[in-house]
């Protein structure tokens, strides 16, 4: 009898037993994944006496266990064993990690990565294993569910829709993490609605906040803004790289497939799909930019290698992602850091990179890209590429050369720096319009400074990226648009190409999005806002100010965050939603394809301006 006839009578034998096995194993999955998960939490997010402790921590270890026996019952039951080894080779590496991090448990009480950074002084590595691996579970199951809800029709959703309750699950997961006792220094927790504006503002990657991240939040409460930062800023590129993908082949979502090569239905991290690539492209920046920055904090500015390396992590993602949080009081501006020029400049370059976008980023970057251009000269880069670059770069100096000419006056924020610390700081805070940090003090800055500053971040950063605002593209249409009407060209022109009518609206149709969402909110804000608009150093302009940092998911403020009444952060609350899930579906809608209708009303005439 040969292998082949073994591996068949084997096949045939457990035909009939592995759908009903496996159901079993998928559903106990469901519960073993969200008592995990819930234990987790508890014992994280509460103080607890040492057995309650014990009880949780068997339980999250047992979990474990299921997970590495569930995939030992799949591999066992397919039909082709190393066929399936190869397709789930990553799932396989973090069965075998489990495997051996338990056995050492089990016969050392220690883990052996525990064990390994001990010496580097990164004391809580376990904990961040454990809520990876969840995590990487609590993912396959949410996938596994969704694939399973393509099949029933009711449970279609519309991707715009799926996008706005992915970002109100996230934000109201967060808002319940943030409320745990053991996430703030007091040991109390945060209040439903300090909660609820400080999750939408991280997940939303705005950055405004209403207490000071350093000294308010636990270094448990930092994972959580930290993870809640990474989590917003992965769902809009995604979502953003898909609307860029569906606008390149200008059809709607149910006239072409590429919406299953974005999300490369089956693998989560598989080879392909442009999903994939958006995750690990994400991630490299981000471990680039940790360890520059690790290596350019001042001396002496952290306790241990290991709050060296946190922080370096939470400051790169933050910056990467333009969510404008970090673990300083006062922000980049805080006197331990104030001159660290290099960790300045550092976080200019994730900060623009994170707002150029990652299909443009993608375009100018990868290597398969950089080949053909090498060997085909004449090649370019492509339109929406050079929209991105070229006005991202032309509104960078912009910036900078208007805040180095009307800030460095006596009085003026750059007043007493040398020309090192002027130009960093010029080129800074012009290229963090989208994210929020800066490195001086917002309030001081001088009113003519302060009204181009909302101008920069009404434009923004540009498509599929993590920045907000009208984005480069729609600034550029609208710009061009303009021009070609005063030149009196039928189809204005951009970097030689045309501009069609269709583009021309969805440009439009953003822009007076923005106008009509930030005229309304600051109206608001005058509403409940009196005391500030009544203050001596405040104003209309400080309001104006906070809406438009706020609908443009920014985290620029004067000052003012603190002070804000309840109705006013629910105010700014809806404004970051809107702001951030709300032009993004406004493009999604107006990229799908228009059904023709062969025919036209007469035309009308009427006097314009």
């Amino acid at each position: 009898m040969t292998l082949n006839d073994i591996r068949e009578r084997v096949n045939v034998f457990l035909h009939p037993r592995r759908d009903r096995v496996l159901g079993a194993f998928r559903t106990l999955n469901v519960f073993v994944t969200l008592i995990a998960f819930g234990s987790l939490i508890a014992y994280y997010g509460y103080p607890l006496e040492s057995s309650m402790a014990a009880k949780l921590i068997a339980v999250i270890k047992g979990s474990f266990a299921f997970y590495i026996l569930h995939f030992a019952v799949r591999w066992f039951f397919d039909f082709h064993p190393l066929r399936f080894a190869r397709a789930h080779a990553l799932e396989a590496v973090l069965m075998g990690v489990l495997i051996v991090e338990g056995l050492s448990d089990i016969l050392t009480s220690k883990v052996l990565l525990g064990r390994a950074l001990d010496p580097l002084g990164i004391e809580t590595i376990e904990d961040w294993t454990v809520w990876l691996v969840q995590a990487y579970f609590l993912v396959v199951l949410v996938i596994e569910i969704s694939d399973r809800a393509r099949s029933l029709p009711r449970f279609r959703l519309h991707p715009a829709t799926l996008f706005i309750l992915s970002f109100l699950f996230l934000i109201f997961s967060g808002t319940g993490l943030l409320m745990l006792p053991e996430m703030t220094t007091d040991g109390l927790g945060m209040g439903f609605l300090d909660a609820l504006f400080t999750s939408t503002s991280a997940t939303c990657v705005t950055g405004l906040m209403i207490e000071d991240a350093e000294t308010f939040f636990s270094h448990k409460g930092h994972v959580v803004l930290m993870v809640l930062i990474k989590l917003g800023g992965l769902n809009i590129i995604a979502f953003g790289s898909l609307i860029a993908v569906l606008a390149r082949f200008g059809v709607g979502v149910r006239q072409h497939e590429v919406i299953e090569d974005f999300v490369n239905r089956g693998s989560i991290l598989g080879s392909r799909g442009m999903l994939a690539k958006v995750i690990l492209w994400s991630i490299a920046i981000e471990v680039v930019g940790a360890l520059v920055l690790f290596i350019f904090w001042p001396g002496n500015l952290f306790d241990s290698t290991g709050d060296r390396l946190f922080n370096s992590f939470f400051l790169s993602i933050s910056a990467f992602n333009n969510a404008g949080i970090s673990l300083f009081s006062g922000g980049l501006a805080d006197a331990r850091v104030a001159s660290a020029w290099l960790v300045h400049w550092t976080v200019t370059l994730l900060v623009f990179f994170g707002a150029l976008g990652m299909v443009a980023v993608f375009d100018l970057f990868d290597q398969e890209n950089l080949r053909e251009r090498m060997r085909k000269p004449w090649k370019q880069i492509r339109f929406a590429t050079k929209i991105a670059l070229y006005y991202s770069l032309g509104l960078v100096a912009f910036g900078a050369i208007s805040y180095l000419m009307l800030e460095s006056g006596p009085g003026g924020t750059l007043d007493g720096m040398g020309w090192t610390g002027r130009i960093t700081t010029a080129v800074f805070q012009s290229a963090t319009r989208t994210s929020g940090f800066n490195t001086v003090d917002i309030g001081g800055i001088g009113t003519p400074m302060l009204f181009l500053l909302i101008i920069l971040m009404f434009i923004g950063a540009s498509s599929s990226s993590t920045g907000g605002g009208i984005k480069t593209s729609t600034f550029a249409v609208v710009i061009s648009h303009v021009v070609g009407t005063i030149r009196g060209r039928q189809h204005p022109q951009l970097f030689r190409r045309s501009i069609g009518p269709a583009m021309r609206g969805r440009a439009w149709g953003i822009l007076m999005f923005f106008i009509v969402g930030n005229l309304i909110g600051t109206f608001a804000l005058t509403l409940t806002e009196p005391h500030i608009l009544d203050a001596s150093n405040r104003g209309f302009l400080q309001l104006l100010f906070e809406q438009v940092s706020a609908l443009g998911t920014v985290g620029l403020s004067t000052g003012i965050t603190a002070d804000i009444s309840a109705a006013g952060r629910f105010i700014l609350i809806a404004s970051m939603i809107v702001g951030r899930v709300g032009t993004l579906t406004v493009a999604f809608a107006f990229s799908q394809a228009v059904v023709s209708r062969n025919y036209k009303y007469p035309e009308g005439h009427t006097m314009v301006g």
